[in-house]
């Protein structure tokens, strides 16, 4: 009978792979880059222009105004339908974006968008369809 070699058998590794501290600071700020665009491109669709006139916080406003005065002699039908619109008002309100908000993403938008763009193969015409507009991508250095 044959001798067996006596090799020590090799164990499959249990540790991880490393990551090196350029390739955890890529991650993080492609995770602060995606953030900034996701927080730009869910402004620019909630101001999507849509048929009929634009609201204003003013003219919601006074619409609810409207309201409050019409509940006090309303009939118990229309009350209900005048508190559900009283809702959907104060909503709306709510969910609009205020003038330095919008200005605040838009230039968190333009540090980060032509990076964005390139490593993740956007053109300018996908920005475009989506709505962002001509003049924000030029700021950005996105170009045709």
């Amino acid at each position: 009978m044959p001798t067996k070699k006596n090799t020590p058998k090799k164990k499959a590794s249990t540790s991880t792979p490393r990551m090196s501290k350029t390739h955890k600071d890529a991650l993080a700020n492609g995770r602060v880059e995606g953030r900034v665009i996701r927080e730009y491109l869910e402004i620019v669709e909630a101001t999507k222009p849509r048929r009929g006139r634009r609201r204003t916080a003013e003219s919601i406003t006074q619409r609810l105004a409207v309201i409050a005065a019409e509940l006090k002699t309303t009939d118990p039908v229309t009350k209900v339908r005048l508190i559900q619109e009283r809702l959907d008002l104060r909503t709306e309100l709510a969910s609009m974006k205020s003038k330095s908000e919008v200005a605040t993403a838009e230039t968190k938008f333009v540090k980060v968008a032509a990076s964005f763009s390139e490593r993740n193969e956007i053109t300018f015409d996908a920005w475009r369809e989506f709505g962002v507009s001509i003049a924000v991508l030029k700021k950005a250095g996105i170009t045709r």
